[in-house]
């Protein structure tokens, strides 16, 4: 899809996918593998069209990684990708508007300019066990 973009490392695992914020298709797209357990899609429909009421039923899901999802409200933010050894292997910009959801490896972040985001992920948050911090490439 034009305006998607997946981040993998050398074995084919997702690390990242990108929405861009010019991503417009109509309908109901799905950018993530059934098994992650962060789900991110995209909705597009017309006015007029229903969406049936629903609840969610309780499902029990077995989480072993956080996966978080960034909306990028305002801004420019730089995110730096790291495979599973901690090793750098490439950078990104993102901007107001684009989405990035974080589903494996290591990542860091600089602020290009000002910046305004939200940030979803699973819970409930652990404090600093849910995080290793290393160090960052060399600039």
């Amino acid at each position: 899809m034009q305006h998607i973009e997946q981040i993998t490392n050398v074995n084919g695992q997702i690390m990242a996918i990108i929405i861009s914020h010019q991503f417009n298709e109509k309908g109901i797209h799905f950018f993530t593998p059934n098994e992650f357990s962060q789900q991110l899609a995209y909705m597009n429909h017309p006015t007029g069209k229903i969406i049936e009421p629903h609840y969610h039923n309780a499902v029990q899901r077995n989480v072993v990684f956080t996966q978080e999802v960034l909306i990028i409200k305002k801004g420019k933010l730089k995110v730096d990708f790291y495979d599973d050894d901690l090793n750098y292997t490439e950078s990104r910009l993102l901007e107001s508007g684009d989405i990035i959801l974080l589903s494996a490896g290591g990542h860091g972040f600089e602020v290009i300019e000002d910046i305004e985001m939200i940030e979803v992920k699973q819970g409930p948050y652990q404090g600093e066990a849910d995080k290793t911090r290393f160090n960052a490439i060399k600039k």
